[in-house]
């Protein structure tokens, strides 16, 4: 199969997401693919009419994830020409393809966007739609859906600008609304904080909004096909799951299955299938959950393209029924695919 993995971008998960593609790009490969890993932005200048057939490692140049976020003006400068999102070849590319398996995250890539226009030039591809994509990736919107169908989920409202100084208790959290891996996210105990977290948040995001502090365990379950995987429990060594602590090696405790009563497992996988029907998602996605010292269960958001990385969930995930790296990547082919034949 002639697959293109696309990975890269503009988001502040950048990084994130050429580790998710390397990785991605390699179990691929090794299971007897054609595979050509593109980032989405910088594209490919070079000869592509045979480029399924190019003896080249398209993953050599990817290194770790770095503890802070990518420079994205420094992204920018590497390509000459400016105008438009879409690098070198990377449409035509994705055209000579039997599917584009989507390792991009946060937005320009999660968004639905990317999504949107291959539906128009009919170009297969991994993961969700464009409109569960969008509302999954805007939390605004994933807030009005959960309330709608009933999914627990802390209480939230969001600014009208940096300036709106209407009250909150504290602590609280304060988020962007369409950001991924904890960057611009923000936990504050007082009001020097929170205006500090504010301005800082206003430089991620044009929409920025405020949600109820819950104390609780931390949790995530992906949902493939509308059922619910293994659950895991994250417990960061220090601070809470930020940026950081998601990539780093050893920053976080994860326990897969978690370690919980059977009545709170079925409680959150029941909350995870919700949400994932809520937000109209198809094929697969990851729910991340707060539950608190009563057990109740609350639903923090949807990612409709989660990470792919070494140190990723959804993997560990499917380890635990079973399922090694590369039949997990086949696995998700598979069922996007078939999202094409049951039209």
């Amino acid at each position: 199969m002639k697959i293109v993995v696309l990975a890269g971008g503009l988001s502040t998960e950048r990084d994130v997401s050429l580790i998710s593609g390397k990785q991605i790009y390699d179990a691929l490969k090794k299971s007897g693919n054609e595979v050509v890993l593109l980032d989405v932005y910088l594209g490919y200048e070079g000869d592509i009419d045979d480029i399924f057939a190019l003896k080249k490692d398209w993953g050599e140049s990817i290194e770790r994830i770095s503890d802070a976020a990518p420079d994205i003006e420094g992204v920018k400068a590497l390509r000459d020409i400016k105008d438009g999102f879409f690098g070198p070849n990377v449409i035509n590319i994705c055209k000579m393809s039997d599917i584009v398996f989507m390792a991009l995250h946060g937005s320009c890539g999660e968004n639905g966007q990317i999504q949107a226009v291959f539906d128009l030039l009919n170009i297969k591809y991994t993961g969700s739609g464009s409109l569960s994509s969008a509302i999954a990736m805007d939390k605004t919107y994933t807030k009005i859906m959960f309330n709608a169908y009933d999914v627990n989920t802390p209480p939230s409202f969001e600014l009208k600008g940096p300036d709106d100084d209407r009250k909150t208790d504290f602590p609280c959290v304060v988020k962007v609304n369409s950001g991924g891996s904890s960057v611009g996210v923000y936990i504050v105990n007082n009001m020097e904080e929170y205006k500090k977290a504010v301005k800082e948040a206003y430089k991620y995001d044009d929409h920025v909004f405020v949600e109820k502090f819950i104390k609780g365990r931390e949790f995530t379950d992906c949902v493939i096909e509308g059922k619910a995987l293994p659950i895991v429990e994250i417990a960061p060594v220090s601070g809470f799951y930020d940026y950081k602590n998601k990539y780093q090696e050893g920053a976080t405790i994860e326990t897969c299955p978690a370690d919980i009563p059977k009545n709170l497992e079925k409680k959150i996988q029941e909350e995870a299938v919700k949400a994932y029907n809520a937000l109209r998602i198809n094929t697969y996605a990851r729910m991340d959950f707060i539950v608190d010292e009563d057990d109740n269960v609350y639903c923090l958001e949807a990612n409709t393209l989660p990470g792919m990385t070494p140190t990723s969930l959804v993997p560990r995930e499917a380890r635990a029924i079973g399922k090694s790296f590369e039949e997990l990547c086949q696995w998700i082919i598979r069922i996007s695919l078939d999202k094409y034949e049951n039209k």
